[in-house]
């Protein structure tokens, strides 16, 4: 099992470091492939469209593929695309490529977080799927900073290159370490999509989009919220974001057991403190010790609330979880784009580089809203199933249960 769950969280390092380490090389690509910065920007959203388009199709059409084979064909596209991007002669190539790398993303995640909750015992899935986050974490400690700085030095095609390695190397874990697993005799894409109409699914994404997008209101401009008005260099940057992903893994460390004990009262309060950080982020933006401090809490709280609706939303989905644990990760990506997008509109009203502080405490403090009503739904539905299994029971019903 710890070997398992160990290849799996190499496949999440690797989906971590390629997502966030082309924002760390934008002007190495722009010179590259001769467009400019904020264009070559465009490769960081055509990742994340893939991320949104892929997760629900490809797990769709995985459907009926056992869980072990699904994730060695996604891995091997994860690579593929990655390789792509490191010989993509052109923006247009490259724009392609990136969009190939994000397909797989959220499929691997829902695919891997199933089969990482089926390997332990039900009391503790929870844990099981927060070690396999714990790569995604640790790819911002670690293996964003090194593969940029390898980008910066010797190209940033080398660092493309390198996330191909990772995931050869994921590759061959999954297939040494992973055991089979076999679908279910209900699977396949109509029972995926039968459970995906569940309205707590449902409002479990629409919670995910609107609390994690407060997270990436603060996280997509936190580079220049920190040079101008923090004052910390542009040399010492990349290891504050490394900062930000120690935060990332203490999160997921507590999020694990917190969630296997209690989940809506974990995601509760890792949204209460979410909005208590963003909003005394920014206050504390303007002094170095305390702006590293809170950025360190933002991003163990971010990360507290990703495994509990992780499995809130497995758990709605019932017999087909796939589908909404992968469907998590375009809502995630769904989030970065809203979040970012909501951020940059009040920097550009003149409110200054604090100000999406306050956006992604808003955000923060919706999602919380909306999973209080999550919670409502599920005590609705349990007070209902109650009062039906406890109705009178007929003379026919008495006459069958006898027989």
């Amino acid at each position: 099992m710890p070997l398992a769950l160990l290849a799996l969280a190499v496949v999440a390092f690797g989906i971590g470091t390629t997502e966030f380490a082309t924002m760390g090389l934008l002007p190495q690509i722009a010179d590259g492939i001769d467009v400019s910065v904020p264009q070559a920007g465009n490769v960081v959203s055509a990742y994340a469209l893939g991320v949104v388009v892929g997760a629900p199709i490809l797990t769709g059409i995985g459907a009926r593929i056992p869980h072990k084979r699904l994730l060695l064909l996604l891995t091997g596209l994860f690579v593929i695309g990655n390789v792509a991007s490191a010989l993509a002669p052109t923006f247009g190539t490259l724009f392609a490529a990136r969009f190939l790398a994000g397909l797989p993303h959220g499929a691997l995640f829902g695919v891997g977080a199933v089969v990482a909750s089926r390997l332990v015992a039900p009391d503790r899935a929870a844990r099981a799927v927060s070690k396999m986050f714990l790569g995604l974490t640790v790819a911002n400690i670690v293996g964003v900073p090194l593969v940029t700085a390898l980008g910066q030095h010797l190209g940033w095609r080398s660092a493309y290159g390198a996330v191909g390695v990772i995931g050869l190397i994921a590759l061959a874990a999954l297939a040494a370490f992973v055991p089979h697993q076999p679908r279910g005799q209900q699977s396949g894409i109509r029972h995926e999509l039968r459970a995906m109409g569940n309205r707590q699914v449902a409002m479990g994404l629409i919670t995910a989009v609107v609390g994690f997008g407060g997270f990436f209101a603060v996280y997509s401009y936190l580079v220049p919220m920190l040079t101008h008005l923090t004052g910390i260099s542009g040399t010492s940057i990349t290891w504050v974001l490394a900062l930000y992903g120690v935060g990332m893994t203490l999160g997921t460390l507590i999020a694990g057991p917190l969630t296997d004990r209690a989940p809506r009262p974990t995601l509760y309060a890792g949204l209460i403190l979410l909005t208590a950080g963003l909003v005394t982020f920014y206050f504390t933006v303007h002094s170095t010790v305390p702006a590293l401090l809170t950025i360190t809490f933002i991003g163990a709280m971010g990360s507290l609330i990703t495994t509990p609706v992780q499995m809130l939303l497995m758990a709605k989905a019932k017999n087909a979880p796939t589908m909404a644990a992968a469907s998590n990760h375009s809502a995630f990506n769904l989030a970065n784009a809203g979040g970012a997008w909501l951020g940059g509109l009040v920097i550009s009203a003149g409110w200054g580089w604090a100000s999406p502080n306050l956006v992604g405490a808003a955000l923060a403090l919706a999602g919380l809203g909306l999973a209080f009503a999550g919670g409502l739904m599920d005590r609705g539905r349990r007070r209902s199933e109650i009062i039906t299994e406890g109705k009178p029971v007929t003379g026919q019903e008495t006459a069958v249960h006898n027989a």
